[in-house]
C-alpha cells in the first residue's frame, strides 16, 4: 500500500453547493490557482454539465492547471460523461469523476432501479469515460447506508471496467468513525481485486463528524481524501482539507502516510475562499480560525513564552500565519503593485485591467495607510463581483446617524443606463440605507444573513460585509468592502441584487436525470 495520502479538493464542486456561494468563472480560477500553489494533488474544478458556465468554468481551470490533476463529476450518464470529457480536454492531467446512488433508499426512490440495472450503468459510465482519459474515479453515492454485500458486488465490476480510484462517500453524514473505518477495512479485505484501486472518502459534517470519519478510513487503509477549504459544503460542510492535512502531519507517530501539501499557503487559501464566497471563518475554527494560536489564559501565556510547545501542538508559521508580506502603500508604484498581485496568483489579462486594478489601489491608499496581501485579494474580488451582468450600481450614499434621531438614508443608483434616487428611514444606518436601495430595486427579497468582518487589523482596516438574500427559494450572497461600513454595506447589499436578478440555472449534481 502507497504511504502517500493524496488530497483531493472539492472547493470549486462540492463547496460551491452551499447555498449563496456560487462563483463565476475568474473566481474558480483564482482558486484553482491557490489550490495549486498549495499542493493539491486532485482540483475537481466543477460539474460541467450543471450548466453552461460550469462547463467553461471547468475548462478554464484545466486550461491554467499544470502540476495539478483537473477533474470533473459527471453522473452514470453518457451525456455527462462526454461534456465532462470536452472540457478537460485541455488540462495537462485529467481525471472523471462518475457516480450512481447505490443505498436502498436512493436507489428506490430516486432512481427507481433494480440492483442489476444500478451495477450496469455503472460499469458502462466507466468504460465511457476511460474512452477519454486513463484516471477514472467511481462513487457509489450513500454508501454510508448502502448494503455492504451490494457494495462489495458494484465496486468489484467497476475496478474491472477500469476504474482506478473507488470513493466511498457518506452522502449524508450519518456514519460514526469506528463505523465508516471498518467498512473501508472490509471492503479492501473482501473485493477480490481491490489492490487494483486506491480506496478513498468523502465524508460530510452533518453531525459533525466528518474529519473524524475521514481520518478513520486513513488509518483503516483509505489513501484518498476528499475534502474542501474551511469545510465548505452543502448543509453542515465537507471535511476541511487543512483539519485532514495538519492531523497527518502533526501525528505522524499514528498515520502510516505523508502529504505534500505546502502547509504555508493554508492560511492565505482559506481566506481567498472566504473572501470569495462570503463565507467568514469561525474566530475558534482549527487551524485557519483567528484563535486558533491565540493565547488569553495567564498560565497558557506563561507556558507557551517558556516553552511554546507546552501548549501548541503545531507553529502558527507552518500553516501561514506569520510570513514576511510586501506591504504597499500610496507612494508604492505601478511595478510593485503589478509584482505582488503576480507573486499573490491573481493574473490581470490586459494592460487596461492593470491600469484600472492599480487604480483602485490608489483610491483605497487614500483611505488607509498600509495595504496588505487581504487587502488586495478584496479589492481584486469586488471587482471581479461587479464586472459580470451588472444591473444595480451604487453612485452616492448619503446617511444621517444622530442620537435621539431617526437614521435617515438618501442613496443614488444607476439601473442599466438611468439614476435613480431613493430614499428611507431605518432602525440605524445600515437598515436606512437597506431600505432606501430597497425602495429603488424592489426585489421583494428576505434579509438572511449580515455579517461584518475586518479584513486586516487597524482602526483603518476595511471592513468586509457578506449580504444574504432569499426570494422565492433562491439564496444568494453578496459582498462589499470598504473601509466606510456603511457604503461596505450598501455595495454587498447591491451585489446581491445583481445575482438576484440575474437568473442562474443550475443542475444540482445529485439530481437524477433520465438513466
Amino acid at each position: 500500500m502507497s504511504n502517500k495520502l493524496i488530497i483531493f479538493d472539492t472547493t470549486l464542486r462540492d463547496g460551491e453547493q452551499s447555498p449563496g456561494a456560487s462563483m463565476n468563472r475568474d473566481e474558480k480560477v483564482r482558486i484553482a490557482r491557490a489550490l495549486e500553489r498549495l499542493r493539491v494533488d486532485v482540483i475537481e474544478a466543477g460539474f460541467p454539465a450543471a450548466s453552461p458556465g460550469d462547463f467553461e468554468s471547468v475548462n478554464a481551470v484545466a486550461r491554467v492547471v499544470r502540476d495539478s490533476v483537473v477533474c470533473g463529476l459527471a453522473r452514470a450518464l453518457d451525456a455527462d460523461i462526454e461534456k465532462a470529457g470536452l472540457a478537460l480536454r485541455d488540462a495537462s492531467r485529467c481525471r472523471i469523476h462518475t457516480f450512481i446512488a447505490t443505498s436502498p433508499i436512493h436507489m428506490q426512490r430516486k432512481l427507481r432501479m433494480e440492483p442489476d440495472q444500478v451495477i450496469e450503468h455503472a460499469v458502462r459510465a466507466v468504460k465511457k469515460a476511460r474512452q477519454y482519459t486513463d484516471d477514472v474515479e467511481f462513487s457509489p453515492e450513500d454508501a454510508g447506508r448502502s448494503e455492504e454485500d451490494f457494495l462489495c458486488r458494484i465496486l468489484e465490476a467497476v475496478i474491472e471496467a477500469g476504474a482506478g480510484t473507488l470513493n466511498i462517500p457518506d452522502t449524508v453524514g450519518y456514519s460514526l468513525p469506528d463505523q465508516f473505518g471498518g467498512m473501508i477495512r472490509r471492503l479492501r479485505e473482501r473485493i477480490p481485486n481491490s489492490d487494483k484501486a486506491i480506496f478513498s472518502v468523502h465524508c460530510h459534517n452533518d453531525l459533525g463528524l466528518a474529519v473524524a470519519n475521514s481520518l478513520s478510513a486513513v488509518l483503516n487503509g483509505a489513501r484518498q481524501v476528499e475534502c474542501t477549504i474551511n469545510g465548505l459544503g452543502e448543509r453542515a460542510g465537507n471535511a476541511a482539507l487543512e483539519e485532514i492535512v495538519m492531523a497527518v502531519k502533526t501525528r505522524k507517530d499514528v498515520f502510516p502516510c505523508h502529504v505534500d501539501i505546502d502547509t504555508r499557503e493554508i492560511v492565505a487559501t482559506s481566506r481567498l475562499v472566504s473572501n470569495i464566497t462570503g463565507f467568514p471563518v469561525q474566530p475558534n475554527k482549527a487551524i485557519v480560525g483567528a484563535n486558533a494560536f491565540a493565547h488569553e489564559s495567564g498560565i497558557h501565556q506563561d507556558g507557551v513564552l517558556k516553552s511554546r510547545e507546552t501548549y501548541e501542538i503545531m507553529s502558527a508559521e507552518e500553516v501561514g500565519w506569520v510570513a514576511n508580506r510586501m506591504v504597499l502603500g500610496k507612494h508604492s508604484g505601478r511595478n510593485a503593485f503589478k509584482t505582488r498581485m503576480q507573486e499573490l496568483g491573481i493574473e490581470l489579462a490586459s494592460e487596461q485591467e492593470l491600469n484600472q486594478a492599480f487604480q483602485r489601489f490608489k483610491e483605497l491608499a487614500d483611505k488607509k495607510h498600509q495595504i496588505f496581501d487581504e487587502d488586495l485579494q478584496a479589492l481584486v474580488t469586488e471587482a471581479a463581483s461587479v464586472a459580470d451582468d451588472e444591473v444595480v450600481r451604487l453612485i452616492a450614499l448619503q446617511v444621517c446617524s444622530e442620537t435621539g434621531e431617526t437614521p435617515h438614508a438618501r442613496v443614488t443608483l444607476r439601473l442599466d443606463q438611468d439614476e435613480t434616487k431613493g430614499e428611507a428611514d431605518g432602525s440605524g444606518a445600515v437598515d436606512a440605507s437597506f431600505k432606501a436601495i430597497e425602495s429603488i430595486v424592489n426585489t421583494q427579497s428576505t434579509l438572511q444573513l449580515y455579517s461584518v468582518n475586518n479584513i486586516t487589523t487597524g482602526t483603518d482596516a476595511q471592513g468586509e460585509v457578506t449580504v444574504r438574500l432569499e426570494r422565492a427559494g433562491r439564496i444568494v450572497n453578496g459582498q462589499g468592502a470598504d473601509t466606510d461600513i456603511v457604503i461596505a454595506s450598501a455595495k454587498a447589499y447591491i451585489n446581491a441584487v445583481n445575482k438576484l436578478l440575474t437568473p442562474r440555472q443550475r443542475m444540482h449534481p445529485q439530481v437524477s436525470g433520465d438513466v
